[in-house]
Parts: C-alpha cells; structure tokens; sequence
C-alpha cells in the first residue's frame, strides 16, 4: 500500500476540487473497495477524499408518490432495513441484506455497492496483468473460470459483482452524477457498459464524477429479488435474479427480469420477459421463461452448471410472485 493523505471536504465542489488537484486522486464512501484496492497495489491514489462529511449523500427520502431518493452513501444495512423500502421495492431491500456479510452492509454504501470493480481473482491479484489492467490477456478463458460470464462475454470475462444493482436495473432506476462538467442523471441499465466496449472499464462514470444519489421510480408492481449461493453465510451468488412484474387480472402487463453473476453488466433477459407477457404465472409460463432465460448463454470450460441454475432460479423466483 502506497503512502496517502486523507481529506475530508465539506461540500461536493470542495471534493471535485480536491480530487482533481493532484492526478490518480480517489474517492472514498465506505471503503471497502478502496481498501482491498490498495492492498493489492491496484491503485495507488496520492490522496484520497473522504465524501463522508458532505451532508446530504447519507439520506432516504420517499415522495409522496412512492419514488425513492437514496443517497449515494446511504449503508446497505439501512437500505435492507428500511421498512418503507421493504414494503414497496422488495427486490432492493432483498437484494442489498443479501450483500456480504453483515459487518459489511454496516460499513459499505450502496452507491459502492454498484461502483465497485470486478472480483475476478485474475483481476484482483497484482501479478496478473489482464485485459482489466491494461494487459493483453483475460486469463479466465484458459485459467480457472467456474464463477466466470455465460452471457455478454469478451474480450473479458468477469461477473458484475453489484447485488444493489441487479435490482435497481429490475426496478427501472437511475444515477445522479455531480462532476467537472456538471451533474447528470443516467438510467441504471445504460450506465453499465460491456467489455467490447472497453474492457478496462465496467460504466460510464466520467474523470471525477460523483455518484451522488439513486433514484427509483415508484413501484408499479411486486418484485422480488434471490440468489443461488455456493455457502450460505457470507458468500457471492453463482446466479442471481432481481424481478419486477406487474399483474392485472392475473395477467402479466408489465415486467422487468434481471439477472446477476452471469454476466459482465447486469443481465436484462428481454426474451424471458416476452414469454411472460400477457400470460398467468403458472407452471407453463414459467418453464418458458426459464427455458427463454438460458437463449444464447456461451459458458466456458468451468461454468455450464450456472445454465440450469439461471433456469431453476427464473422458475423458483417468478412462482413466488404468482
């Protein structure tokens, strides 16, 4: 770990300021990230800017509507155990007391949560230089890649590691960046880019911006969010699936199917969602979608297994929501 100064700004001009006075600066939320980060001398920051002390950026607000407005540095454990976040966006309650382990949530924000890199071993190990590094080569094609993509790959391979995000995806969110050029809102399931795109990178978060607040628009419908874990206690999940469906007259009219840890972004299935269209959730409909869920996976040496679990956890998930 390299030597660092801490500052901690007191408004969000002051941390854009900081951040750009001296060149490979960092941001800083919860820390969790950062931290293993530097460990492995993956960033090597002169100064790191605290967000902490800015006000604001820690809150939850629901309007009269039902939307939500959650800071950026708001913990998983409060998003978790929100009751009016419980009530009405199940699948982002769900999804965020799913995350690590409780000692985490306590600390890790959910605006880290969606921020943080890959944790592909490859990448996160200082002698491999992979394709995320700068390097020439995804190591997880001829390496160990049990954990690996089966949608969306290449020319890496890495899993989007966010549970808050494969939910706020589901539930139609989006971002509030405040940076040098300004502040901007982007939809959840544009701001997340693949690997052909550019394979150093898995968003679009500008030199210096801040993710500053999550918004999500009043639910619609029921959502629900699970996960197939290997462990569990504190694990990541092999498969994962955020949902969000609107029923009427025990029809589907509406819905949104996401899935997580299959791919490098969180994964919509617009094929799945079109084999549930208006139909009913029985059993029928559900084997199609999970049938219509696994179209196009491409595993690799070591992850077939995550195929059928996509299609035992699509079924299992929307059953629950009949």
């Amino acid at each position: 770990m390299n030597r660092f100064e801490v500052v901690k700004p007191n408004t969000l001009a002051q941390a854009k300021d900081l951040v750009q006075e001296k060149a490979w600066s960092s941001y800083q939320a919860g820390g969790i990230d950062l931290i293993d980060h530097l460990k492995e001398h993956l960033e090597a920051p002169p100064r790191i800017v605290d967000l902490k002390g800015i006000p604001g950026l820690a809150e939850i607000k629901v309007e009269a509507g039902g939307a939500l407005r959650i800071g950026a540095l708001v913990k998983l454990a409060d998003v978790a155990n929100d009751e009016r976040i419980r009530k009405t966006h199940t699948a982002l309650a769900v999804a965020t007391g799913e995350a690590a382990s409780p000692q985490i949530r306590n600390v890790a924000t959910i605006g880290g949560n969606v921020l943080q890199r890959p944790r592909c071993w490859y990448y996160r190990l200082e002698e491999y230089k992979c394709l995320k590094k700068g390097g020439e080569v995804c190591y997880a094609v001829g390496g160990e890649n049990r954990y690996h993509v089966i949608f969306g790959g290449g020319p890496s391979y890495a899993v989007h590691p966010s549970n808050a995000a494969v939910a706020l995806v589901a539930l139609g969110a989006s971002f509030v960046f405040d940076g040098p050029k300004g502040a901007r809102t982007v939809a959840a399931s544009e701001f997340f880019q693949l690997p052909s795109k550019n394979a150093m990178v898995e968003n679009s978060l500008a030199p210096a911006e801040i993710l500053t607040e999550i918004r999500v628009p009043a639910a619609a419908g029921r959502s629900i969010y699970d996960e197939v874990r290997e462990r569990q206690a504190f694990d990541w999940p092999l498969v994962s699936l955020a949902a969000s469906v609107r029923l009427d007259g025990g029809l589907v009219k509406d819905c949104r199917l996401v899935l997580g840890a299959v791919a490098p972004i969180p994964w919509r299935s617009n094929r799945a969602e079109a084999a549930l269209m208006g139909k009913p959730l029985n059993e029928s409909t559900l084997q199609d979608a999970a049938r219509a869920a696994i179209v196009g996976a491409a595993p690799l040496s070591d992850n077939g297994y995550k195929v059928s679990l996509v299609q035992t956890l699509v079924r299992r998930t929307l059953a629950q929501l009949a």
